[in-house]
């Protein structure tokens, strides 16, 4: 049994439950409760490292891409779930060693700076964008309300590796007060990094927002542009 403390939760209502998902190959849509059908930002934003992760794939061959993004996919569900269960103060029962070492890294953070929390998985939708996601969290980081994703790395990343997380931050952001009516203009990127400190990035919401217009704006081109 670890010490640990209790997350104060102040739950925000969106004014509805959940958004449906639905998966095709060309990516994820969310039908919201207003009856349209979004685009997920992970999908939209696919288009910014869609010609990195090819070369990438194409470089180490294709079984061994499917092996690492796989075993990092399974990794990163795993210290989330894990970590949204610690959060909620909820038993977080026998995680498996190496996911139970990540939130070991990661529990001075949590517990020394994530303060109130909104929302942990909230279905967040946007008219104003056309996109629609589920973000990790919505609580005050030290003190003040921001929007807060979970990550973990084989290893130390660079700020300029990980604009796409940014962008998709803000892009909660806006769908959080668009839902709430609650502004939040701090994007908090909490990462752990195998076999060493994790990474806090603090960046602003005001920052990206162009550059999430931008992308969206490229993906509906694509779409247009797609052979049927």
């Amino acid at each position: 049994m670890i010490n640990r403390p209790t997350f104060k939760h102040v739950p925000i209502d969106l004014g509805y439950n959940d958004i449906e998902a639905v998966t095709a190959p060309s990516g994820r849509t969310y039908k919201a409760p207003d009856g349209n059908h979004y685009p997920s930002v992970t999908t939209v934003l696919g288009v910014l490292n869609r010609d990195s992760i090819a070369a990438w794939r194409a470089r180490v061959g294709e079984e061994e891409a499917n092996k690492i993004s796989g075993k990092a996919a399974r990794r990163g569900t795993a210290v989330h779930d894990l970590v949204e269960k610690y959060l909620d103060n909820d038993d977080i029962g026998e995680p498996l060693p190496h996911v139970l070492n990540s939130l070991t890294n990661l529990r001075p953070i949590l517990d020394n700076r994530i303060g109130e929390i909104y929302a942990q998985e909230a279905p967040l939708y946007s008219k104003y964008l056309g996109v629609a996601g589920r973000v990790d969290c919505v609580g005050q980081f030290d003190g003040v309300p921001a929007i807060i994703d979970f990550k973990t790395s084989r290893k130390k990343k660079k700020k300029e590796w990980i604009t796409n997380y940014f962008i998709q931050e803000a892009c909660y952001a806006i769908m959080w007060e668009e839902r709430t009516g609650m502004p939040i203009v701090n994007l908090v990127t909490i990462m752990d990094v195998d076999g060493d400190d994790p990474v806090v990035f603090v960046e602003h919401r005001d920052n990206w927002v162009d550059k999430l217009k931008d992308t969206i704006a490229l993906y509906h081109q694509e779409q247009r542009t797609r052979p049927l």
